[in-house]
């Protein structure tokens, strides 16, 4: 079977799937690269699209990712994708994984967040829509991580370094890549405590080995650090609790002061020295990683 046949292959199962819960689809058209057609409700209309090429099959949606139409039919299309025999993932039975959000953000917390999974709970986070938080809108990680948290109470751990501790232990660690190591082997190592099993995956940040401690950890647990670890889905689903507990800080100061914009941009810049000009640079520890360029320049 060529690559074509299976796009087209792919792209009629998916609209039999969504007519079969209900949803309004148009015909599928056959265009130089891609097979796509339209699903529809009251409100909104997303285009569903499945390119072929070189790379193999991918399927791509166009339109509001914050609307419900989105968010339902999202987790009925990419849950099959993600479990895609072709994409030769080799997913152990069950393993713990890690993933970090807010490294690169020179506002808010380092939010780490390990999450156990076997047989039976790749299947629920595959139904609930787990995949890498940098292709979920935020409302979207907001109820997928609440779910995760509703469910599997027990299966994650999150470290959280909110600015004022994060800069306290940088300016005695002086490494970020140091920080994480420790952040990740904390989290890992609680969950560990938990449950006993013999696999961990990370999304790589560092050549360097992490420091794994619990009463059931031993010598023959693997640890696999590779880039873009959100393909294995419990690196995935800590991604989106990691995202999610990053966003809700940023709610929260929101709140007690303005909104502060996320990464490291030229935005970022003005805001800083609004903010330290406005307060202190003593106040900015409470909200910003003080050892970024970004924030050096203005003291």
């Amino acid at each position: 079977m060529n690559i074509q046949q299976t796009a087209k292959n792919k792209i009629t199962a998916t609209r039999e799937e969504l007519i079969k819960v209900n949803l309004t689809c148009t015909n599928i058209e056959e265009k130089q690269y891609n097979y796509e057609f339209v699903v529809s409700s009251d409100r909104d209309k997303i285009k569903v699209q499945v390119y072929f090429g070189k790379k193999g099959v991918k399927t791509i949606l166009q339109g509001n990712k914050d609307s419900l139409l989105y968010q339902e039919i999202s987790p009925l299309i990419f849950e099959q994708e993600l479990f895609n025999p072709s994409a030769n993932i080799d997913e152990p039975k069950e393993y713990i994984g890690s993933d970090e959000s807010g490294k690169g953000d020179v506002f808010g917390p380092l939010i780490t967040t390990a999450f156990y999974v076997d047989e039976k709970s790749k299947v629920r986070l595959a139904q609930l829509g787990v995949r890498d938080s940098k292709d979920l809108s935020q409302s979207q990680i907001t109820e997928i991580a609440k779910k995760l948290r509703a469910e599997f109470p027990n299966n994650y751990e999150t470290i959280s370094l909110f600015p004022e501790k994060y800069n306290e232990l940088y300016s005695k660690i002086k490494n970020l890549n140091a920080l994480l190591i420790w952040t990740h082997s904390k989290a890992i190592s609680n969950l560990l405590d938990k449950h006993k099993c013999k696999n961990v995956i990370v999304d790589k940040f560092s050549n360097r080995t992490l420091n794994i401690s619990s009463n059931n950890y031993d010598s023959s647990v693997g640890v696999l650090q590779i880039t873009k670890g959100e393909k294995f889905i419990g690196v995935a689903a800590s991604s989106i609790i990691a995202r999610d507990t990053f966003n809700k800080w940023f709610l929260g100061m929101g709140k007690k002061y303005f909104d502060f914009p996320k990464g490291a941009s030229k935005n970022v810049e003005e805001t800083i020295k609004f903010f330290i000009k406005k307060y202190s640079f003593e106040e900015a520890k409470i909200v910003s990683k003080v050892h970024f360029k970004t924030v050096q320049k203005f003291l």
